[in-house]
């Protein structure tokens, strides 16, 4: 059922007249306010993390140089001034990963942003062990984590990981933390 509006009424001549005679004199306003097309917006929270930890990552992990460790055999390296023994303790899977990173299906500059986020992170959480899972594949991520790995200062040490977290296709990591706090094994 439509609904039947009411009809319009007519404004009679004299009344339109009325309305003339009363807006004789008055000019058209000009439009002074500018309006933007989209209101200038402040950059998010979210992208500001981005940022940052691109940031970081570029910081730290460098494609041109190449640390002078064998990533085509078994990952091997202890920092400098570092225990030797905690390669074969990484070796021997006497320290479980409290944190797992997966990298599967990025590229090497997500992996940098990722690795910087992780040791951020282990650092947060007081976290001492970690394994980096890079994969085989075309060997691009399992030369390139490494290097990048070496290149960071909190790192002490570093080994192919055990069988049962990955085998040849994963790292496990030790974070250098500070003293006051103890690591877990």
């Amino acid at each position: 059922m439509k609904k039947q509006s009411s009809p319009t009424p007519m404004i009679d001549a004299a009344d339109l007249d009325l309305f003339r005679q009363s807006i004789a004199g008055a000019k058209q306003l000009k439009q002074d306010t500018v309006r933007f097309d989209k209101a200038p917006s402040k950059p998010k929270l979210n992208e500001l993390a981005t940022q940052k930890k691109q940031h970081q990552s570029e910081f730290y992990f460098s494609d041109e140089y190449i640390p002078d460790i064998d990533t085509n055999g078994t990952v091997n390296y202890v920092k400098p001034g570092a225990d030797r023994y905690l390669a074969k303790q990484l070796r021997r899977g006497d320290f479980a990963p409290e944190l797992i990173l997966d990298l599967h299906g990025l590229n090497k500059d997500m992996a940098k942003e990722e690795l910087a986020a992780l040791i951020h992170a282990c650092k947060k959480q007081h976290y001492y062990c970690a394994c980096v899972v890079h994969g085989i594949g075309e060997h691009i991520l399992k030369h390139k984590v490494p290097q990048y790995l070496v290149q960071h200062p909190d790192i002490l040490a570093m080994h192919q990981a055990p069988l049962e977290y990955g085998g040849k296709g994963a790292v496990l990591i030790l974070i250098d933390l500070p003293q006051s706090h103890e690591f877990r094994r």
